[in-house]
């Protein structure tokens, strides 16, 4: 999984150095082992060109930690400073770094899993990051159609009842 990709011809070097090496390990090993190459989604410019990105992509799986970070321009070091206020004057009605900006992050990602699996029809998607646990989040991610979450350890009991609920 390669991080932070923004262009296709990056991730399509990143790809074949990936496949070279792996390549000249399992020749030298005298092992094959599948493997696939995907990037995290982690900039808005990825979403925007995702259909050229799944070009060269296995997978997609959204680092919308990152990706709320950039997209709002909101440090997660700086944030704590100020979202409170946010939040108590009804700027923001949920913290964007513990449930997905539907109208903004949100429609970054329903876009770049739409663009990237028409350019893509087999594409993994998933999502990783704090959002992965949320169940409003999951929820979200159901309706996209992304195919997996991942979060953090203490979160996986309440992601695999919020995506149950997502499914009935």
């Amino acid at each position: 999984m390669v991080p932070l990709v923004g262009l296709r011809s990056e991730l399509s070097l990143l790809r074949e150095m990936i496949v070279r090496v792996a390549d000249g390990v399992m020749a030298e090993d005298g092992h094959r082992v599948h493997y696939s190459v995907g990037t995290m989604i982690e900039v808005p410019r990825a979403a925007l060109v995702a259909a050229e990105i799944a070009e060269v992509s296995d997978f997609f799986s959204f680092g919308t930690n990152d990706l709320t970070q950039m997209t709002f321009g909101f440090s997660r070091d700086d944030s704590p400073k100020f979202l409170r206020a946010y939040l108590d004057t009804h700027v923001l009605a949920n913290d964007p770094f513990e449930t997905i900006d539907v109208d903004g992050v949100g429609a970054l990602v329903r876009m770049a899993t739409e663009q990237g699996r028409a350019a893509r029809p087999d594409l993994k998607v998933g999502v990783c990051g704090e959002h992965g646990g949320d169940p409003a989040s999951v929820y979200f991610f159901h309706q996209v159609g992304l195919d997996y979450v991942s979060c953090s350890p203490f979160r996986v009991p309440v992601a695999r009842v919020a995506a149950a609920h997502a499914a009935l």
